[in-house]
C-alpha cells in the first residue's frame, strides 16, 4: 500500500495556517497539480469538494474528496471520492518553535489490477506531500 508523509514548520500562528489549509479553495495556490476546485456541499466533517487534477498529458482527472475529520486547529482528514486511485489523507497541526508544524500524510489501497500502478502512485503521493514546501513559501512570503 503506497504511502507518503512530509512535515514542515511554517513561521505563522497555527490558527492562520489551519484556516488557510482548511479552505481547500486555496489549494491551487500551493498544490501545483490542482487545476480547479470548489466546495460542492457542507462544511467541516462531510464537506465535499469537486476537484480536477493534472493527469497524464495534462488531461484533467476528477479527484473529488470528502472531509472525514475536522478538529479546528489540530487535525483534518479526507478521502477521495473519484479518480482512478482513491487515497485517504490527513493534515496535523502542532505548535513548533513559535510557528506551526504541518504534517501531511497520504495512503492508498491499490489491490488487484491497480497494484501495477503502485510505483507511479507512490511517486505522485511523494510529490503531493512535498507541496508543503510551497505552502510554507506562500504563507511566509
Amino acid at each position: 500500500m503506497p504511502s507518503a508523509e512530509n512535515s514542515v514548520v511554517i513561521d505563522k500562528p497555527g490558527s492562520e495556517v489551519f484556516a488557510f489549509v482548511a479552505d481547500h479553495e486555496n489549494d491551487p495556490k500551493w498544490r501545483r497539480g490542482v487545476l480547479d476546485i470548489q466546495r460542492a456541499s457542507g462544511e467541516g466533517i462531510g464537506a465535499v469538494y469537486r476537484q480536477g487534477i493534472k493527469g497524464p498529458f495534462g488531461r484533467r482527472i476528477p479527484a473529488d474528496f470528502e472531509i472525514t475529520a475536522y478538529h479546528e486547529g489540530s487535525h483534518m482528514a479526507f478521502r477521495a471520492l473519484s479518480g482512478p486511485v482513491r487515497p485517504e489523507g490527513s493534515y496535523r497541526f502542532e505548535d513548533a518553535h513559535g510557528g506551526t508544524r504541518v504534517t501531511f500524510s497520504l495512503n492508498a489501497d491499490v489491490r488487484g489490477p491497480k497494484a501495477l500502478l503502485a510505483p507511479m502512485v507512490a511517486k505522485a503521493m511523494r510529490n503531493e506531500v512535498g507541496a508543503l514546501e510551497n505552502l510554507k513559501r506562500v504563507l511566509e512570503g
